[in-house]
């Protein structure tokens, strides 16, 4: 895998939300408006950022037994250090995700590339891994924020969208709402993006007998005795 699969795999192909269902929490609960999504989304990329790249420089001195407290640790760390940064620039916003935004220590999403892939890569490699699954994450909450609040609030990033604004539909911005825009973009991954199986040839060619028998299967000159 070269550094561009890399990085693409998690836009849509290997996406933690839609492909991969990680994170469902943080998704229904920030995808109600873009900027929470945005907010959210950022923030997340940041600490995955951060953590596969110390995660990955100290994987041959972290032991086996303890590494999952570990990187519960240096994530947590970083987790810290972008809630102090988002409460001193954007207080808004940090108001606005509430518990969310600590709670991206215990994210399925980053303890689960920290475990499948920075403690097994190099530092570049992971941090290129967590820069695309950030931003597949990212694209994943803007998406449904934006079918939520468009069609759920009749605005866009808080802006109110003529016609709309007078004939939204509440029950998107609502958790059924949520449920069901995420259900509707899974299905829609998985019809248009995700890989097909091949079909299997019938033929003699597909045949794990087909040496033996030379073909005359498909002749009807092999008896059923």
């Amino acid at each position: 895998m070269n550094q561009v699969q890399n990085f693409t795999k998690g836009l849509i192909k290997e996406n933690p939300v839609l492909v991969l269902v990680l994170g469902t929490c943080p998704t229904l609960a920030t995808s109600s408006n873009v900027t929470n999504a945005l907010g959210m989304g950022v923030a997340a990329t940041v600490v995955l950022l951060c953590s596969n790249i110390v995660i990955s420089a100290l994987r041959k001195v972290i032991p086996d037994k303890v590494r999952i407290p570990c990187f519960i640790v240096l994530i947590a760390g970083f987790v810290t250090m972008v809630q102090l940064l988002v409460k001193a620039f954007a207080p808004a916003l940090d108001a606005s995700l509430g518990i969310y935004l600590p709670l991206i220590v215990v994210n399925c999403i980053i303890l689960g590339r920290a475990e499948m892939f920075a403690q097994k890569n190099k530092v570049i490699d992971s941090a290129i891994d967590g820069l695309g699954m950030g931003a597949g994450f990212t694209l994943a909450l803007v998406a449904m924020a934006t079918i939520r609040e468009v069609f759920g609030n009749g605005t866009f990033m808080g802006l109110p969208i003529p016609v709309l604004s007078e004939n939204h539909i509440s029950i998107l911005t609502m958790a059924p709402g949520g449920f069901f825009v995420f259900g509707l973009l899974i299905a829609v991954v998985n019809r248009f993006f995700k890989n097909k199986p091949k079909k299997k040839d019938l033929g003699c060619a597909g045949c794990p007998q087909a040496e033996i028998c030379g073909g005359a299967c498909a002749e009807g000159e092999v008896n059923n005795d």
